[in-house]
């Protein structure tokens, strides 16, 4: 027996275990449980015996055997494109859509995912190899505190401060705050308006968060999240029942308008500061403006 078989086995098992980890359906209900889970982790698998192999096939100096590490790379190109056009194709069945940059998002993240695996059964079979299993098992719980880290992102919470605040109308407008949302004329759909509707203030910290939210995209997976979490008061062709999301021109701030079959303010106000800032929608202008200087 080859005395390199207990560390790629060793390097596989850490790595498809990071993947599990990694993979979570949670309120959003992605990914779908459960085909979608049994795909992302037989994907999981392959890049986990990608990246033990390849320690192997570099130490017998085997550089040939590891361009199919390239071809992997192709491949995993291929997951994010699955994941873009199934959730393009869903979308449009939404009462309320995720939008095209959180949908960018998420097939992002499956991919990067997977290169996390294969850096996870790289690292843990080299050391297995150069050091014991014990040392291994380490190594594979750093790699794995690091891939949780990195999956992590950013939460909208850490760069607004969200209130609660009620909608009201001013004749036929009607305003969250003194933000404008949209102009309901009829006075039924005012009444369930006011009924079920909830109101929320993004206030950005800084000018870098101001340019953040302003993006359509991140304002359309606050409104996304929160519809799925706490359900939707709406129908198909119902145009006054969209939830929507506009800005303040003068100071950044921008209005959540939703309107929730369970209208838990305290739970409302977890799941928006618990969405994940879009990395396609992150700005950072002072940080151009410093380096200019």
């Amino acid at each position: 027996m080859s005395e390199y078989v207990y560390p790629v086995l060793f390097g596989m098992a850490c790595g498809l275990f990071d993947r599990i980890l990694m993979l979570r359906t949670d309120y959003r209900q992605y990914p779908t449980y459960l085909h979608g889970k049994i795909i992302h982790v037989a994907l999981g698998f392959i890049a986990s015996a990608l990246g033990a192999v390849a320690v192997p096939a570099l130490m017998e100096e085997n550089i040939t055997a590891i361009t199919f590490l390239t071809v992997a790379a192709s491949q995993f190109r291929e997951v994010r494109n699955m994941e873009r056009n199934t959730l393009a194709q869903l979308d449009s069945y939404e009462l309320v859509s995720r939008g095209s940059t959180y949908i960018e998002g998420i097939a992002v993240a499956f991919e990067s995912r997977n290169y996390l695996v294969i850096f996870t059964a790289m690292i843990t079979t080299l050391v297995y190899i150069e050091f014991n299993i014990v040392v291994g098992l380490i190594a594979a719980l750093i790699c794995i505190l690091i891939s949780k880290k990195l999956m992590g992102g950013g939460k909208l919470k850490d760069i607004v401060d969200i209130e609660f605040v009620k909608p009201h109308f001013v004749n036929e407008g009607l305003y969250i705050d003194n933000i404008y949302i949209m102009n309901i004329g009829l006075p039924q759909r005012q009444e369930e308006i006011l009924k079920y509707g909830m109101g929320f203030i993004l206030k950005p910290k800084n000018f870098d968060a101001r340019s953040t939210i302003a993006n359509l995209g991140q304002r359309q997976a606050i409104l996304h999240d929160v519809s799925v979490a706490l359900g939707v008061y709406r129908d198909s062709g119902t145009p006054a029942l969209v939830p929507l999301a506009k800005r303040d021109l003068e100071d950044g701030r921008v209005a959540v308008f939703v309107l929730p079959q369970n209208r838990d303010i305290q739970r409302a106000l977890e799941i928006i500061g618990n969405t994940p800032t879009l990395e396609n929608a992150i700005r950072m202008p002072t940080e151009r403006n410093t380096k200019e200087g």
